[in-house]
């Protein structure tokens, strides 16, 4: 059985291939990521990420430190 508490869902303003890209090699390279999804198909660019360890603002601030804005989607 799935543990969701490990699932953050965010909103995000990424879209382009460019921003794929960095955004991929940000979380890739954090060991404390499992996994990551993003669905810019969707109007909130839907991004979700699997840690354990990581707490929502934690990788809302990684976001951010790339210039893209990423809020907890509720």
């Amino acid at each position: 059985m799935e543990n969701f508490d490990h699932i953050h869902i965010f909103k995000t303003n990424i879209c382009t291939d460019v921003d794929r890209q960095t955004i991929h090699e940000l979380l890739d390279g954090d060991v404390a990521i499992e996994g990551w999804t993003l669905d810019t198909e969707d109007e909130d660019k839907v991004l979700r990420v699997v840690s354990c360890t990581l707490q929502q603002q934690q990788i809302i601030d990684r976001i951010n430190s790339k210039g893209y804005i990423c809020c907890e989607l509720i």
